[in-house]
């Protein structure tokens, strides 16, 4: 596989990779970790053997007992010691070498959050279901914010500072919309680039049902009822 680093880093980039059963995906993630990047794995109580597999790729390994996608993202994000810190899901639906140009985004000061805008690249990739309930939050996002984004999907950089600064709270569903809703906020200048979505790999913990889609849907939700919160601007070349 590429040259992971697992040694912590505050000029490099840290790759948030939240895991819960993922054992059949992470060789591929792992292995498309750009070279030098440091993945970071936060298990978030697999039992198939994940987090072991992980660390013998070369994965930093992260645990988090709190169950919950945003409580796994932000044990990431505390984890994280590198000026850039990027997310991705952990299931092989999302390439993370796609967030090369995402870096290079942040650090050349040309936005403050980059995000992947998911395109499928088959009619399985993404189900009907959540891809109904991702168009209405954008609505309301846009409602909202005035944002116009076509996606909420996990893909994303920005700078670790200015992501502690937002003052995340969420730790299900909402912690992705949450990010977004308090960039905004704050002035942020946000980003969204089409990327490859393709087929994941095992079942969806979240939008692989209509239940699943219908809690993430109301976790969101509630994080678009929050009031306007001003969130710092990002430190660095363009903030």
């Amino acid at each position: 596989m590429n040259a992971v680093t697992t040694s912590p880093s505050r000029t490099g980039v840290d790759v948030v990779l939240p895991c819960l059963n993922e054992a059949g995906a992470l060789p591929w993630v792992l292995e498309r970790i750009p070279p030098g990047w440091r993945a970071l794995v936060v298990d978030n109580g697999s039992t198939d053997g994940s987090a072991a597999l992980a660390r013998a790729l070369g994965a930093t390994v992260v645990t988090e007992q709190r169950r919950g996608f945003g409580a796994a993202c932000h044990a990431g994000l505390l984890a994280a010691t590198a000026d850039v810190v990027c997310f991705c899901d952990c299931d092989a639906s999302l390439d993370p070498a796609h967030l090369v140009p995402f870096v290079r985004e942040v650090r050349d000061g040309g936005a403050d959050l980059v995000l992947g805008r998911r395109r499928p690249r088959s009619r399985g990739a993404w189900p009907a279901h959540a891809r109904a309930g991702n168009l209405a939050l954008t609505r309301l996002l846009r409602r909202r914010t005035g944002l116009r984004l076509h996606d909420l999907g996990p893909l994303r950089a920005a700078r670790r500072e200015a992501l502690l600064g937002l003052g995340l709270t969420d730790r299900r569903s909402g912690y992705p919309l949450q990010m977004v809703v308090r960039a905004a906020d704050a002035g942020w200048r946000i980003a969204e680039h089409d990327v490859p979505y393709l087929p994941r790999t095992g079942a969806s913990k979240v939008t692989g049902t209509w239940r699943g889609t219908w809690h993430a849907v109301r976790d969101m939700s509630a994080v678009l009822g929050e009031p306007p919160a001003a969130g710092p601007r990002p430190p660095g070349d363009g903030g």
